[in-house]
């Protein structure tokens, strides 16, 4: 079991984690983190100044547009102004390795900023996994259309680790008649899904697809 259910007087539902459910965590998140060090490793080639320039940029400007909440969720997560579309950039730009680089790096800026963590392996899910996967949009950096396709493996992998969080640790909040994992499931893709489908909506817009083009081929030169 990942989790003990406990029932309390007045019939209100906890679920804690249980020894089992966080030592495999643990090593799930030890495969992860190994196999996104050997991909990044296979796929990245050394930055340049201008390039780390460019991600360093696009992290404040992402944590900028972070607290430009459209609106929030009553237990963490909001829809915000294109900040996934942000930190996804350098990935587009560069590949894999930047693009894990940035969203690493900005999940450490928003654990400094903004921490909520009950759990050491619930800091790494939250703050270096979901993150992390922004960078996920440079496994389609030169493909066609390799912004919106990269975008969305982005956002798919962000919604992974958040309802693996969500399942594991914050199952208590779970809606009544909800068990924890599609309580989380449904819980994160509201907020996370909404801001994707407003952020593809703009990128198709031509005007923005011409500007998006240029600021690439401006970031590779």
């Amino acid at each position: 079991m990942l989790y003990t259910v406990i029932t309390e007087e007045g019939g209100d539902t906890t679920y804690v984690p249980t020894t089992l459910g966080n030592i495999l965590l643990v090593l799930v998140i030890i495969a992860l983190l190994a196999g996104a060090m050997y991909f990044a490793g296979r796929h990245s080639r050394k930055l340049t100044v201008k390039q780390l320039a460019f991600c360093a940029v696009s992290i404040a400007l992402g944590t900028v547009l972070s607290n430009l909440k459209l609106f929030d969720l009553p237990y963490g997560g909001s829809v915000t102004l294109l900040s996934m579309l942000v930190i996804c950039l350098p990935g587009y730009w560069f590949g894999l390795g930047a693009g894990l680089l940035t969203g690493v790096a900005y999940g450490v800026l928003q654990l400094l900023l903004d921490p909520y963590v009950l759990f050491p392996a619930q800091l790494i899910v939250d703050y270096l996994l979901a993150f992390g996967a922004l960078g996920l949009s440079g496994l389609f950096s030169n493909s066609r259309h390799g912004l919106i396709k990269g975008y969305l493996a982005a956002v798919l992998g962000r919604w992974v680790f958040a309802v693996i969080s969500g399942w594991i640790f914050f199952g208590a909040y779970a809606w009544e008649g909800w068990a924890p994992l599609p309580y989380s499931m449904a819980y994160n893709a509201s907020y996370i899904f909404a801001e994707a489908a407003i952020t593809v909506v703009l990128l198709l817009l031509p005007p923005v697809k011409n500007a998006m083009g240029r600021i690439k081929r401006l970031a590779a030169e």
